[in-house]
């Protein structure tokens, strides 16, 4: 397993890292089970374990904390804040009232006392970001928090927060967590450079494209498509789109010896801008199979022939990406009284 550095932190993670999101009710609900595979993935190199309170209801953090117990010095802990966790509206976002709340949860849920990498789970156009990046810097300096960063945020808010930390004196967001596949590469546009320029850490997720890129002989079949139908669709054009571009990169896998899952996971670890792709098992099968493609490397031939199939900075389905419509014109809130 490759290190890399992560967004200037000093810190040295694995290229490939885990995801927990599936661990708990939103997937694998047998916790030892779910504890030996994150074991597993410790023992094959990985450092790097992310999870997010919001995650099965703060269920995948007290995973992760049983799972970490007697080897957290060994890990990079990362999880996040800031999506909804209760009807009430200050039950969430990036208000210092809620942070300081919410970070107290997740580190009693993780059985911590410092997480490595807190991360603001999505924008939040109703708080200032002066406010919320006070409000890390004071974790950060409390010792609660070592780094803090951002996860799908619009390119525009990245540049904002960016800003806003060096004329404030704040600690500034490290890293950035976005969504990325061979059929989600609009990031590639704005997104990575702009993340190069400003020294950030990306860990990247969904790279199997939420179930399409499994190598699965239906990809329209699978535990997601009860949570997202839409997603998998086939009378919606850019989802049959997905389903053909599907079969043409399982021919690709093909001549190039490989399965699909891992000439997609190594489609996304290729780009420089990439620090670790975030892989999110459900099952043991699910895990060993993925940790078996971490040493691939696409030639340049295979990425020519992924870039004829899908081109360069484009999303097969723009709905599959967050912010594809801007919040201010989504969100009923800022242009409704």
């Amino acid at each position: 397993m490759k290190q890399r550095v992560l967004g200037g932190t000093g810190i040295s993670v694995s290229d490939i890292a885990l995801g927990a999101m599936m661990f708990g009710a939103m997937g694998n609900t047998d916790h030892d089970e779910s504890i030996a595979m994150i074991h597993t993935a410790l023992d094959a190199g990985i450092n790097l374990v992310d999870t997010a309170d919001v995650y099965s209801g703060g269920e995948s953090e007290e995973i992760v904390g049983k799972a970490l117990k007697g080897r957290r010095d060994d890990v990079v802990l990362a999880t996040k804040f800031g999506l909804p966790r209760a009807e009430d509206p200050n039950y969430q976002g990036g208000s210092p009232r809620w942070i300081k709340r919410a970070v107290e949860n997740s580190l009693r849920r993780l059985g911590v006392d410092h997480i490595d990498l807190y991360q603001m789970h999505r924008f939040d156009p109703l708080t200032d970001i002066d406010e919320t990046l006070g409000a890390l810097s004071d974790l950060v300096r409390s010792g609660k928090v070592r780094a803090i960063g951002s996860s799908t945020f619009p390119v525009e808010r990245i540049v904002e927060a960016q800003w806003v930390a060096e004329k404030r004196g704040h600690h500034r967001f490290r890293t950035e967590q976005p969504r990325y596949s061979i059929f989600s590469r609009g990031i590639e546009a704005a997104m990575l450079p702009t993340a190069q320029r400003y020294g950030m850490g990306v860990l990247t997720y969904a790279p199997l494209s939420s179930g399409w890129l499994s190598g699965r002989t239906d990809p329209t079949q699978g535990n997601r498509t009860a949570r997202a139908p839409q997603a998998f669709d086939l009378s919606v054009p850019a989802n049959k789109a997905k389903r053909e571009a599907v079969d043409a990169l399982t021919k690709l896998a093909a001549d190039a010896g490989m399965p699909l899952t891992h000439l997609a996971i190594s489609f996304v670890r290729s780009h420089p801008a990439v620090t670790a792709v975030l892989i999110g098992p459900r099952t043991p099968s699910h895990l060993s199979d993925l940790l078996a493609g971490a040493d691939v490397e696409l030639t340049d031939d295979i990425l020519d022939r992924i870039d004829a199939i899908v081109a360069p900075g484009t999303d097969i389905n723009p709905d599959d990406t967050m912010f594809a419509t801007p919040q201010a014109i989504a969100d009923k809130r800022l242009r409704r009284r």
